[in-house]
């Protein structure tokens, strides 16, 4: 009996297992998205004709490097620089 207990909690911990790497998959895929984003915008805001359109697209570019810092902690590749989660600023571009 106690080997069919032991076998159904190892069965569980893969199941478990499997799980976090998919989550980190998944987790990373997304930070690699961010940061093919945050390129884009920042070419983009190198041939911003104006300035409302450079205001936009910094605020984008802040959007993206702030999710990329959090994603990169929750895979524990960088240490907690004190943010709790993604940043937005009080700036009027951010509500856009």
């Amino acid at each position: 009996m106690g080997e069919v207990i032991r076998l159904e909690e190892i069965d569980r911990e893969r199941r478990r297992s499997r799980a976090r790497l998919a989550e980190r998959a998944h987790l990373e895929r997304a930070v690699a998205l961010f940061r093919q984003n945050l390129a884009t915008a920042a070419e983009a805001l190198r041939d911003a004709p104006d300035a409302p359109a450079q205001t936009e697209l910094l605020g984008r570019i802040e959007r993206f490097a702030a999710m990329i810092r959090y994603g990169l902690r929750m895979l524990g590749e960088a240490p907690s620089d004190g943010l709790d989660g993604p940043y937005v600023s009080d700036s009027p571009v951010a509500g856009r």
